[in-house]
């Protein structure tokens, strides 16, 4: 079960299929959000197709979507999944061993 510093345990299926998005489709990086705060850890990942963000959220039990801007009419509107600090950091525990 999920709380304020742990996601879902996950399966080897739903571990290794998370670590293709996060490769393929997302990043990992550490964001500072206002100048004289530390660095946090944040994974996100962003699609055109939001089911696959809300998959993604539900098998984590945790994690944020938002809307993203789109500028251009030509663009195709896109969704964003975002999970910070120690459930990102325990999302990455698990799906490491899938990376690459």
């Amino acid at each position: 079960m999920a709380d304020y510093k742990n996601v879902k345990t996950l399966d080897a299926v739903d571990a290794a299929y998370l670590a293709g998005l996060i490769d393929g489709e997302g990043s990992v990086s550490l964001h500072r959000k206002h100048r004289d705060e530390n660095r946090q850890l944040v994974i996100s990942i962003s699609s055109t197709e939001k089911q696959l963000l809300t998959y993604t959220q539900s098998v984590l039990g945790a994690g944020k979507i938002t809307n993203k801007r789109t500028y251009k009419v030509h663009h195709t509107p896109s969704v964003t999944f975002v999970i910070t600090n120690r459930q990102a950091l325990d999302c990455l525990r698990q799906v490491a061993p899938y990376a690459r």
